[in-house]
């Protein structure tokens, strides 16, 4: 068994939902698999939520209340920009559940480079049914300019209809919270995570260079696991990401952003432009772990598989290991590899 087999074998539980014990279990297992190789992986717990979607339900009834006092709408707005820019002021109350990071290092050197893959996943919902979730960027869209819109209708003809679509938002995330299951998340993200394994498994890192491995939990909830990383990065250090990469045509994210775009820079952009195998795409559909470290300077890219402009299988129980393209798998490694021989003969 080679090691993509091998790691994607250790991920085949029915769920790895975020701060779950199945997410815990998936990373014994790959804590388990690096202390055989002869690793010496360190735990980075952290509290996180198991699921996003009690904060937007709580912003969804701020905005619902719109005709009752511009405050509230005001509020909910508010909650909506920080949220979707990775700011949860509110984080002290929700985040109480157990998650944590593993960061395995070879190598001595003054540079690093590290690869990053998420281990968790998420509950599905139904804006992410095959025959909606085309239209998942337009209806986060139309929710933006409409949480943005709601102070200035308070007290206008359009508050009510305004209050009411965004209670009925509210009633569908309740639904999802008390319903909606996880996914298998063969695609999301157990493709990234064998092949950021297999790839750190395999490279030895030339003099002057430390290579690490980032398995992060709690990416489906706001990127929390690679905020709890950040203080454990070395100053400079490159980080390639790797999410969804297991079906579709292979890209390379040049920046991401649902509302403000924050565009990647640095060794690891220059290389994939040079590097034969994978498009460009300006990433807007949803955040990776690498939204929070490029908002603080770090070199990140992200690696992503798309069909139609989309992941497939994305977040629906349809994403299961079963439907996962080994030769997507052997080509993200394929290519990665040529990126990180890149890195460390031109940088």
């Amino acid at each position: 068994m080679d090691a993509l087999e091998e790691v994607l074998a250790l991920l085949k539980l029915p769920h790895r939902g975020s701060a779950t014990p199945l997410e815990a279990e998936a990373f014994r297992r790959l804590r388990a698999l690096l202390e055989e190789r002869g690793l010496a992986p360190a735990a980075i717990p952290f509290r996180g939520v198991p699921s996003y979607g009690w904060e937007l339900l709580f912003i969804g009834l701020l905005l619902a209340l719109t005709p009752f006092s511009p405050l509230f709408p005001l509020l909910g707005a508010l909650g909506f920009f920080l949220y979707f820019h990775g700011i949860r002021p509110w984080a002290f109350l929700l985040d109480r559940f157990p998650s944590q990071n593993l960061l395995a290092w070879k190598g001595e050197g003054e540079r690093a480079l590290v690869l990053m893959a998420h281990v968790d996943t998420a509950k599905t919902y139904f804006l992410y049914h095959p025959g909606r979730v085309r239209g998942f960027r337009r209806a986060f869209l139309v929710n933006a300019g409409l949480a943005f819109l709601a102070p200035f209708l308070a007290f206008t003809a359009l508050a009510w209809p305004l209050g009411l679509y965004f209670l009925l938002q509210a009633a569908l995330l309740l639904h999802r919270e008390l319903s909606a299951p996880y996914v298998e998340g063969g695609n999301d993200n157990g493709s990234g995570v064998a092949v950021a394994t297999a790839l750190f498994l395999e490279a030895e890192p030339p003099p002057g260079w430390r290579l690490g491995l980032a398995l992060t939990g709690c990416e489906e909830v706001g990127a929390l696991g690679a905020k709890a990383l950040l203080p454990h990065l070395p100053t400079g250090a490159l980080v390639l990401n790797l999410d969804n990469v297991g079906r579709g045509e292979l890209f390379y994210a040049e920046g991401e952003g649902m509302l403000l775009f924050f565009p990647y820079r640095g060794p690891l952009l220059e290389a994939a432009g040079k590097t034969p195998g994978a498009r460009p795409v300006r990433y807007r559909l949803a955040y990776f772990d690498t939204l929070p470290l490029t908002q603080r300077g770090f070199s990140c890219l992200t690696l992503v598989r798309l069909e139609g402009g989309l992941p497939p299988d994305w977040h629906w129980p349809t994403d299961t290991f079963a439907r996962l393209d080994e030769g997507a798998l052997e080509g993200t490694l394929v290519y990665a590899r040529s990126l990180l021989e890149k890195v460390f003969r031109e940088s």
